[in-house]
């Protein structure tokens, strides 16, 4: 029996407006090498100047996870060569980083972890090489982009671990609102580190680095499959053979990993301090402004069920992505019912998300779901309508007063029509009638559905119970 050993490196791209050490912007998806200048083009004479609004975003990333935060730390020079990198270097930090020993805790078939966070550090993005048949072009508008980079300990033991340290992760960063974390964009990206030993063993033996998977569904596989490559080398008596430090990337087309290049060591990238950055100190006023951070997603998840009196599967739903707890809050500061919110948030609209469409790209946005839900309390129209309702904006652009004029769904409370109604049922079933005050308490329920079905569910059903009760 072996046991799976998994340490993750996640570089995620700071939502600053600028770049890290110049002040290009980092807008994404813009032409070609237009959002670049000397500094990012590496021209002699070109001079880095720190970008103060990373470096408060990497402070509030390490209050978040309980880090040990430097306020003196300094960034250097990792060397190697490749073409979106113009500089033939990287600044990064590597002997201080800004951030060590933190920690964050998962919970994975009801049992909680703790998975420790060696270090995070800041460190400028590289270019993209964009590959068109047989050559590649490079852009450098990513190149200079704010990098933090979380290197974890390694403590998951199996794929369900290291994609719910993930998504955690990924929530925390979405939560702080320092990076939009999209996977599709690059700009939460994961480096894998996958090694196998006897169970039991305390040894650590050669681990393989899986290279830039972009989905959380690819890590998981990405990470079973490595894990049983290694098993099998090692069963076959090939271990030494076949697995060796080297960096691999995933094949999303097969589910299989495939060698990429011999993964070097620290010593072969050559830091040193770079000479034309001064070191980083991190004031008290900065600390102080940088530690003041959000509500994250855990302490969210307490509030709902402990001062909501939400279930803590809902909680659960509610807290998953920051766009789904942001649509919630949008709804209760609105003052409505809270478990009313849940359920035509967590039932009612997730259930018509479809072909990719997520809580953020609804059509139905949360100012259109206040109206409804307005449009419930005040008994303008019932639960089953506004189910109607929400099926008509899914498809269409309109507002909720207009779709419940265009399909009269307004409910009717009038006393005069609801109980022409009830007096025709009644001398219809005259037999159920007596049945009902000789004891039959249940066909009280079969009076308010026929007088619901001659209303076609018009009526207001409390103000239907309320005038058959005194009517019979």
């Amino acid at each position: 029996m072996f046991e799976t050993v998994i340490g993750l490196e996640v570089h995620c791209q700071l939502n600053t407006k600028t770049k890290i050490f110049c002040s290009c912007s980092t807008s994404f998806g813009d032409k070609a090498n237009t959002h670049v200048c000397p500094v990012c083009l590496a021209l002699p004479g070109a001079l880095p100047v720190l970008n103060k609004a990373a470096v408060l975003k990497a402070i509030s990333f390490g209050t978040a996870v309980n880090a040990t935060i430097n306020q003196n730390s300094v960034f250097d020079r990792k060397n190697y060569f490749y073409p979106d990198l113009p500089k033939a270097y990287q600044i990064s930090q590597f002997t201080i980083p800004i951030v060590e020993h933190g920690e964050l805790f998962i919970n994975v078939n009801g049992v909680e972890k703790r998975i420790g966070i060696t270090r995070a550090h800041l460190e400028e993005d590289a270019g993209k090489n964009n590959h068109e048949d047989s050559r590649s072009l490079v852009d450098l508008n990513r190149a200079g982009t704010p990098l933090l980079e979380i290197v974890s300990e390694p403590d998951m033991r199996s794929s369900d671990e290291a994609v719910a340290y993930l998504k955690k992760l990924h929530s925390i960063l979405r939560f702080l609102n320092i990076s939009d974390a999209n996977m599709q964009e690059g700009s939460f990206r994961c480096d894998v580190n996958v090694s196998i030993r006897p169970k039991g063993d305390e040894k650590l033996y050669t681990r393989v680095e899986v290279k830039n998977i972009n989905s959380f569904k690819f890590i998981q596989k990405a990470i079973e499959y490595e894990v049983e490559r290694q098993v099998s080398a090692w069963e076959d008596g090939k271990y030494d053979k076949e697995v060796f430090q080297e960096t691999r990337l995933f094949d999303a087309s097969n589910g299989t990993t495939r060698s990429m290049r011999g993964k070097e060591d620290s010593a072969e990238y050559r830091y040193f301090p770079d000479p034309d950055l001064l070191p980083v100190f991190i004031t008290d006023e900065m600390m102080k402004d940088a530690t003041q951070i959000p509500e994250l997603p855990d302490q969210k998840r307490a509030r709902y069920i402990s001062e909501l009196g939400i279930k803590e599967n809902d909680a659960d739903v509610l807290i998953s992505t920051y766009e789904s707890a942001k649509y919630f809050e949008d709804l209760i500061n609105d003052n409505h019912e809270p478990k009313l919110c849940v359920t035509w948030l967590n039932v009612e609209l997730l259930a018509r998300l479809k072909n990719g469409a997520t809580i953020e790209t609804s059509p139905v946005d949360s100012s259109k779901m206040n109206q409804l839900l307005t449009r419930i309390e005040d008994k303008t129209i019932s639960q089953k309508a506004a189910k109607d309702v929400l099926d008509y904006l899914m498809e269409r652009d309109d507002s909720v007063d207009s779709v419940i004029e265009k399909l009269g769904l307004k409910q009717i409370s009038d006393d005069g029509s609801i109980l022409a109604v009830i007096d025709d049922v009644l001398n219809k079933n005259p037999d159920k009638v007596a049945e009902y005050k000789s004891g039959k308490d249940k066909l009280f329920g079969f009076f308010v559905g026929q007088v619901m079905k001659e209303g076609k569910g018009a009526f207001n059903p409390a103000k239907v119970n309320e005038l058959l009760k005194k009517k019979i």
